[in-house]
């Protein structure tokens, strides 16, 4: 709806026949300046909206994560990986173009609501869809927008909950959180896990003793870094899996999902992913900005620290890429069994039966 309406708009259908175009990309232009001015303004002003966008662009990773649950995850799964990748690359790259087309960005109520002065900075109507649709008077579409948005924002929500819920749950049976999280309901729910996940979207009530913009940069400012970080732990961890599947002269194209241009495309993805982690933070140092340091590389320090942290207190160590385990061992589905969860144990049941590429034969 939000597509149709950029284009229609954009073309003179609207209340005020103004067929605007591209001209914002003209006037102010398409890429803010901030913090300093000139050439350096702007490429500060990419990085700002970069870091917004590694924010934003999660999903991938959380298909994985139903397979537990999933019936014939090798075939279902591996469609949805397919797929997944061409949806939301139409949704945030033509999303991202559809805002630079319908509002610019030095627009009055846009500056001040990211300011959070204008008293609903984090909200809906911070929306730049609902500030251009109040530029041409059009009556009634912007609350549209708004109800939509609001069901948005709860399956966003919904699925935060569940993959923080599961990704708990999986390390409390791993042995790398408290045992009392293994606590499951008759239907298979991990309810302690899921009492804990609750407790951090009491984080919103900070907005209640500061401006709700800091409270929102604050939470973006962690959210995204850990984001960062899970990719960057992802990029690593295929890469060691690509070493081994050669190692063990394993076709790759055997197996139900196969990507493309590997292992380039995550070498070229994990050296982008650490330089934004590395370098975004710059602006809380001149001049330095404590609160603004911690909440950019808190998570960053706490992901050395805990990592660091595992290898010596677990004494767990590196192996050789031919001796990596690419089936997952017996010893693993028993702990699965033992949590009582039966759609995990199909899962890994159907993974340990029905695997159809060679096998080393060590195994």
């Amino acid at each position: 709806m939000l597509f149709a309406f950029t284009f229609v708009t954009m073309v003179g259908g609207n209340p005020q026949h103004d067929a605007y175009g591209f001209r914002y990309w003209r006037n102010p232009g398409p890429v803010a300046e901030y913090r300093s001015t000139g050439t350096t303004g702007t490429w500060e002003g990419f990085l700002a909206a970069m870091w917004s966008a590694s924010f934003c662009i999660v999903g991938p990773e959380y298909v994985s994560m139903v397979a537990g649950e999933a019936k014939h995850p090798r075939v279902y799964i591996a469609n949805a990986f397919k797929t997944v990748y061409w949806r939301f690359g139409v949704f945030f790259i033509l999303g991202a173009l559809c805002v630079g087309i319908v509002v610019p960005y030095n627009d009055p109520v846009l500056v001040s609501l990211l300011a959070g002065t204008f008293g609903k900075s984090g909200t809906a109507a911070a929306s730049p869809y609902v500030i251009a649709m109040n530029n041409l008077k059009i009556d009634g579409l912007p609350h549209l927008t708004n109800a939509l948005m609001v069901t948005s924002i709860f399956s966003a929500g919904n699925t935060y909950t569940y993959a923080a819920t599961r990704s708990l749950y999986g390390m409390a049976i791993e042995g790398r959180a408290p045992p009392f999280l293994k606590k499951v309901t008759k239907n298979g729910v991990p309810i302690y896990c899921f009492i804990v996940t609750m407790f951090f979207p009491l984080l919103s009530f900070l907005s209640l003793s500061n401006s709700s913009s800091k409270v929102l940069t604050w939470l973006l400012n962690l959210i995204t870094a850990g984001g960062v970080i899970d990719y960057i732990v992802m990029c690593i961890t295929y890469i060691f899996f690509y070493r081994a599947v050669k190692a063990q002269g394993i076709d790759r194209k055997t197996l139900p999902y196969c990507g493309w241009f590997q292992p380039y495309g995550t070498y070229f993805a994990l050296a982008f992913e650490t330089l934004v982690l590395i370098f975004y933070g710059y602006s809380s140092v001149s001049p330095f900005s404590y609160t603004d340091f911690i909440t950019y590389y808190a998570m960053a320090w706490f992901a050395i620290v805990t990592f660091t942290g595992w290898k010596l207190i677990k004494r767990s160590k590196f192996v050789r890429a031919s001796e990596a385990d690419l089936i997952w061992e017996r010893p693993q589905l028993e702990a699965y069994e033992a949590a009582e969860t039966e759609p995990v144990i199909g899962f890994w049941r159907e993974m340990l039966n029905t695997f159809t590429f060679r096998k080393n034969p060590t195994y």
